[in-house]
């Protein structure tokens, strides 16, 4: 079963919004023609709307170059009011005139790369990762066809290695994000985002990929033998409750044991969007209580997994045994351990001898 789905993340944590199922053109009356039929591109599209509706903030939408590449789509986004970072395909070109550019290949053509030490148009941006190490990724800002800093959209090719670019690690972006300084950023809505800003939101949409096989392989996403539409949205409801109730756990328990958060876990693209906080959502609030405000500590998802492994597996199986073994209360000692159990308080399998 194929769905898409929305995600709202920051550095620390990544949270399920909404989940669509999609219904192939084959599997409804009257086809692609049916009024029912909705593409991949189109529930996106809704699913979007549907968390601006909510009041989710949101510094932008991101999403990998299937979406990307989808010019009602992108117009779409823009309606909502919303900035978005999309991921483009290498060979993405556009109408031009004979002899000036007219693709992205043809732009990195025209800025050459002599070394780190001249870079010439390449910026230098500084990438940390939850493993506490470090990159410096080069990034390219087009200034031709459509895109360039004072256009409605901008599009940068960002990079570990401007002469080979590799494919890994090579991401060809597109974003309406105003660039600072300029006319767009003057009269434009949307807050402007400096290149480092633009690398950081695209970064986010990894969380994507992440949130999918968390919920997939740890909490059951797919073990399910349900057909009809609305038992599959009921199941993956509660998947996302568990997914929530995992976090919230975490939460409650202190200081998280991880590595810092970092704006990149890793993995390719899999499903539509994802949201990345809005700095300026907290605008109308005073400095001072800006300043004031709690830093959220940093969240690790095996380690709010295996937090609440800990204390809900033994509880259950524990009981299950006892239960097969005798009709009776359990002896003081095992009551006193699932009493614990029960409390969240788990045992741990890594204890040190």
């Amino acid at each position: 079963m194929v769905s898409v789905s929305t995600l709202w993340a920051d550095e620390s944590v990544s949270y399920p919004l909404q989940y669509r199922p999609y219904t192939p053109a084959s599997h409804v009356a009257r086809g692609k023609a049916d009024p029912q039929f909705r593409t991949k591109l189109q529930i996106a599209a809704e699913l979007v709307a549907q968390a601006r509706a909510s009041g989710f903030p949101c510094r932008a939408v991101v999403a990998d170059s299937f979406y990307g590449d989808d010019e009602p789509l992108r117009a779409a986004v823009r309606a909502y009011g919303a900035g978005y970072v999309f991921a483009l395909k290498p060979s993405h070109c556009w109408w031009h005139r004979e002899g000036t550019i007219g693709s992205l290949q043809e732009a990195l053509d025209e800025a050459p790369w002599v070394g780190p030490e001249e870079p010439g148009a390449w910026v230098a941006v500084e990438r940390s990762f939850r493993d506490r190490h470090c990159e410096t990724w080069w990034v390219l800002d087009v200034a031709a066809g459509p895109y360039g800093p004072e256009t409605p959209h901008r599009a940068l090719v960002v990079t570990t290695n401007p002469c080979t670019r590799p494919p890994r690690s090579t991401w060809y972006l597109v974003t309406n994000l105003p660039a600072p300084g300029t006319t767009q950023a003057a009269r434009g809505t949307l807050l402007a985002a400096a290149v480092p800003e633009v690398v950081r939101l695209y970064g986010l949409r990894m969380w994507v990929e992440q949130s999918y096989k968390q919920t997939k392989y740890a909490l059951g996403w797919s073990d399910y033998q349900v057909r009809s539409d609305l038992a599959m949205r009921r199941h993956w409801a509660l998947v996302c409750c568990a997914f929530s109730f995992c976090w919230s756990h975490q939460s409650q328990q202190g200081v998280a044991a991880c590595a810092p958060a970092a704006e990149d876990p890793g993995g390719p693209p899999r499903v539509a969007a994802a949201c990345a906080p809005d700095p300026a959502a907290s605008a109308e609030r005073g400095e001072n209580q800006r300043r004031a405000a709690p830093v959220r500590p940093p969240r690790c998802w095996p380690v709010a997994l295996r937090a609440v492994r800990a204390w809900l597996e033994p509880w259950i199986m524990l009981w299950r045994y006892w239960r097969g073994w005798s009709s009776a209360p359990p002896p003081p000692a095992l009551g006193v351990l699932l009493d614990q159990l029960w409390r969240g308080h788990g045992i741990s399998l890594y204890v040190r001898p």
